[in-house]
This record gives structure tokens, sequence and C-alpha cells, in this order.
């Protein structure tokens, strides 16, 4: 189930940098706002240091553009804008386009939960360069964030090795928006529940949760406490025992898991939120196995992210649930994805001239072209590389030269290989119709059982294949050179 239509029911059209309109305005001032461009999304750097990304966001991007408008409210708040001088900033007929404009752009994207790399297309918008140039950063906005919470999510959900997962980052994360996105990114990549109930009602997403230390605090003991929830949620009894000792903890759990138990009910586990978890789970599964709670889950909280639940897991902790809040829902050691957009191609007439951003730093150095991304696969369908290559030049041979380094090339010729970009929209047209949550999430574990395990490693991954096709390659280089005047 999920009911995202909806999510954005009002404007949204000005949710965007003062400098995408008055580019516009300029566009529109200088009679060219109607010229045919193309823009592509796509980002420079896996994030963590990893070596692959996962994308989300695209349900998203599609219910904002399906609403997609200027209101009589968002042209009276323009209408206030003043220059330097104090003078209007932008012009009745500029103001009136605006509200008459409807959106007519084509939209290519790599779907939701497609494992993805630097430089790929994630979504390729073609159009007039006005309403392109307006959607610049509400689609990075959405990507980057949905996409970098999905891969972090994935990274950990790896870390569990196949062990149960909650996201409940809310209370921590980026603002409400921040929060209900990062809940739904966080199941794509593969989280099993989460303590978000909105996420749960809009995207229906497992809600989990049980209580917290003020629960206990409430009341003249932990023994009371216990017993008092065991009493109001039989059906949901997984008690937090470190408020005070946590051994002595576990132990008055037992007592009213027994309780419970004579009742016709069960206790669901124990909650460890600090010491050393290592340590204290061990512990608490010895004393819980003894007392006859074999099936009873230990769920541990308290910071945790991929890396300290790998280092937990080589201890040997006996944790079978893990909860992660801040550092999975605001990505705490890497807070922004550092997507990007760039126009590669401007329709002069029956022809495009492709454009090209060029930067001392090469990785900063854009590709021209209608880019469209291929991946090549073998007999099992295990994922060799990907080629970016123009729509128009074609592709000549199955060989992907590196970007970065020109005398390395790759040939898949006896591969599979199919495209990633899907169409979207079809000038202005809806013509994709989106997948529910769970099929996006288990695209994700589809894809990764794809990828070679050195590429998912956290520490030093190894590179995944990306590279140019020839023609393309070829045609950059041209471009570079044009440009400096070589």
């Amino acid at each position: 189930m999920s009911n995202i239509h909806g999510i954005y029911n009002t404007s949204l059209s000005l949710l965007t940098d003062l400098y995408q309109l008055t580019m516009a305005y300029g566009y529109f001032k200088n009679g060219i706002h109607e010229k045919e461009v193309v823009f592509n999304l796509f980002f420079r750097k896996n994030p963590f240091k990893g070596g692959y990304t996962i994308t989300a966001g695209l349900d998203y991007v599609i219910e904002f553009l399906k609403n997609y408008k200027f209101t009589d409210d968002d042209i009276d708040y323009l209408k206030t804008l003043t220059g330097n001088d104090d003078k209007l900033l932008f012009s009745e007929d500029f103001l009136n386009y605006l509200k008459n404009m409807k959106f007519t752009c084509s939209i290519e994207a790599i779907e939701e939960g497609t494992i993805v790399f630097p430089h790929e297309p994630l979504i390729r918008v073609r159009g007039p360069i006005i309403q392109a140039q307006l959607l610049e950063t509400i689609l990075l906005n959405i990507i980057n964030f949905q996409t970098l919470i999905a891969t972090k999510s994935s990274r950990i959900c790896a870390a569990a090795k196949g062990e149960a997962v909650l996201e409940f980052g809310l209370r921590r994360a980026q603002g409400i928006d921040g929060g209900l996105s990062a809940s739904r990114a966080a199941y794509i990549g593969g989280g099993g529940a989460t303590s978000n109930v909105l996420a749960g009602k809009v995207f229906g997403i497992p809600v989990k949760g049980t209580h917290a230390h003020s629960w206990i605090m409430t009341f003249d003991s932990e023994m009371e406490a216990f017993d008092k929830y065991a009493f109001a949620m039989p059906n949901n009894s997984l008690f937090l025992v470190d408020t005070y000792d946590t051994i002595e903890g576990v132990k008055k759990a037992i007592e009213i898991g027994r309780k419970l138990r004579k009742n016709g009910h069960e206790m669901l586990g124990i909650r460890l939120d600090s010491g050393d978890l290592a340590y204290l789970s061990i512990e608490a599964r010895k004393i819980m196995d003894e007392a006859g709670f074999k099936d009873a889950v230990i769920v541990a909280s308290n910071d945790l992210d991929e890396f300290l639940i790998e280092s937990l897991k080589t201890q040997g902790a006996k944790i079978t649930v893990w909860g992660v809040g801040t550092k999975l829902a605001t990505a705490y050691d890497q807070p922004a994805l550092g997507g990007v957009y760039k126009l590669s191609a401007i329709k002069n007439g029956e022809n495009w001239d492709y454009k090209i951003k060029l930067s001392e730093q090469l990785i900063k150095v854009s590709n021209p072209g209608l880019q469209m991304v291929k991946r090549f696969s073998d007999k099992d369908g295990n994922f060799l590389g990907d080629m970016i290559y123009d729509e128009l030049l074609g592709v000549s041979k199955n060989r992907i030269i590196d970007p970065k380094d020109s005398t390395r090339s790759k040939s898949f010729e006896n591969s599979e290989n199919n495209d990633l970009l899907t169409s979207i929209f079809e000038k202005g047209n809806l013509v994709y119709k989106s997948p529910d949550l769970s099929t996006i999430r288990n695209r994700v574990q589809e894809q990764l059982s794809k990828l070679h395990e050195s590429i998912k490693r956290f520490h030093n991954p190894h590179e995944y294949p990306v590279g140019l096709e020839e023609n393309l390659h070829d045609f950059k280089v041209k471009l570079i050179k044009k440009a400096r005047g070589e």
C-alpha cells in the first residue's frame, strides 16, 4: 500500500532558488524561452566512500510534476519582489506567462531502487529551456536526499546480515518532510519497519515501537513499570531494560514475561539503548535462554550505523534487531549526495548543439549530448559494467572508455545489455505507472545480488566499470579542445 498522491496537493512551484526564476526571466526577455534543451541530473561520487548508490525519490518527482503550476498566490508573491533599484523584478507579461504555462517536458529516468553509479543520468529532462531550468532545484532536492538515505539504509542492512533493521530517526530528522521522506527511502534501502506512524499511513510501511525511559521513570520501580506496560499492551511487550541497571532490568523483564505467558501472551523481548552492547547482549541472551525465553529478541539502539553494527557482530553480539535513528535518517557521516543538474544540448532548428562544462577538476567536466545508460550483464544477470552513450551518435561497439583516463577501456561484446532510462513523461503527459513501495524495495535486493561482493564492501570497495561509449567519448574530446581553443 502506498498513498503518496496528495502529498503535494498545494502549489510548490516557488520551492526553488531565486536564480532559477531570474534565469527564466532572462530567457523570456531574450525570446529563447521555448528553445528545446536537454538537462541531466547526476552525481559525481558514490556516497559514504562506497562502491554503489541506490536511486530513490522518483515517485515524489512524479507527484510534484503532476501538480506543477504557478497559482494566483504564487504570482501575487512574485509581484512583490524588487531589484536593487526598488523597481519590480519581473514584468507583468512574464508573470502572466508563468501563470498560464503548462508543463510540456519529456522526462526519462532510472527507476527507483536501481543501483547506479557516478556520472550516469538519473533523470533526463527534455523540453523548453524555461521549464527545464525551473525544475532544477526541486529535482535535486528530492533525488539527492532520498537517494542518499536509501543508500545508507542499504549499507546498514548489509551490516546487519539479514537481521531486522528498524528506522526510528524521525525526532532527529531534518524537519517534517525530511523525516517522512527519510522513512520512505530507508524502507526502499532495506529497512524492515519504521517508528514513523505517518510514514506507515502514507506509504504502508510497517510501524514498530513500545516505550521509552520516561515510561520506566514514571513509576516507583522498574518492575512496576514493566508490569503496567504488560497489562496495557500484552501483545506488544518489549521492555527497555537499561534505565537503572541493565542486567537487573533483564531479570525483571523475565519475571513479567513469565506472568505474560501464564495469561496466554508472550514477551517479545528487550531493548538495549546504552552501555557495552556486545557484552550486555551476550549476557542478556544467556539469562533469557536459561529462563526459557529463547525466542525473545534483543533490540539494540544508541547511535548505530553500518560500522558499529559490523563491529558488534564481530564481537559476537547477540542482537537480533537493530534500531537505527540519527545516523540513518540524517545520513550522519555525509549529509548531502552532491547531485548536480547540467545542460547538455540545445536544439537549433533541426540540429542539436552539444554543450559541455569545463573545469580544472576533471571530475567536474560534464558529459554532452542526449545521454542514455546501458548496463551489461553476464548470462546469469550479474552486472559487468555500464555505458553512457548518446541517443543520436549511437553505439558503434560495446566498449566503454574511462572518462578519467582515455587509455583505459573495457569491452562487453558477448554480454547481455539493457537501457536503464525509462520514459516517465512524454511532452508533459505521464506515461509511467509507479510500482508499489514493496516492489521498489525488492528491486534493491535483487540488484544487490547481481553486484560483485568487492563493490559492496565498506572499506576500499572495488570500482564498478562505468565509461563513455566511443563515439560520445571522441565527441566530448573535440568539444573540450574547441572550448579551450586548441
